[in-house]
């Protein structure tokens, strides 16, 4: 008589599936975060020649170390500047100004410019070199 106990049966999981439904679910959930945000996609956008051309460039403010403003390229004294900031700005949509401070200057001279364009309601923009 054979009194030895059977050891139990042991199921294998089959883990063969489990690759379809990771890829299935990595698939979904790529696809649903680029609609999420569509900024991610960059697109080629078409070309047209015969459009109504509109100025998008932004007016420069350059500022010497002798505190020489230059508006675009002519010299502005530095009393008028919120005049000639006003003026400059006032045919623009977008009033982005690039600001050109040379790293000698003080933040304190770059903040007297900043107020003015804070005052103006201007969007500004430093300059920087890479």
């Amino acid at each position: 008589m054979n009194l030895r106990k059977r050891r139990a049966f042991h199921d294998e999981d089959a883990m063969a599936a489990m690759n379809d439904i990771m890829f299935f679910l990595m698939l979904f959930f790529l696809i649903i975060s680029t609609l999420a945000n569509p900024n991610v996609i960059r697109l080629m956008l078409p070309q047209s020649s015969n459009s109504d051309k509109i100025s998008k460039q932004p007016i420069s403010l350059t500022v010497k170390n002798d505190l020489t403003y230059y508006l675009n390229t002519e010299i502005i004294p530095e009393e008028q500047l919120e005049a000639a900031l006003k003026s400059a700005t006032e045919r623009n949509e977008d009033k982005t100004v690039v600001l050109r401070m040379e790293k000698q200057l003080t933040i304190q001279d770059l903040v007297n410019v900043m107020d003015i364009g804070a005052k103006l309601k201007l969007k500004l923009v430093m300059s920087t070199v890479k």
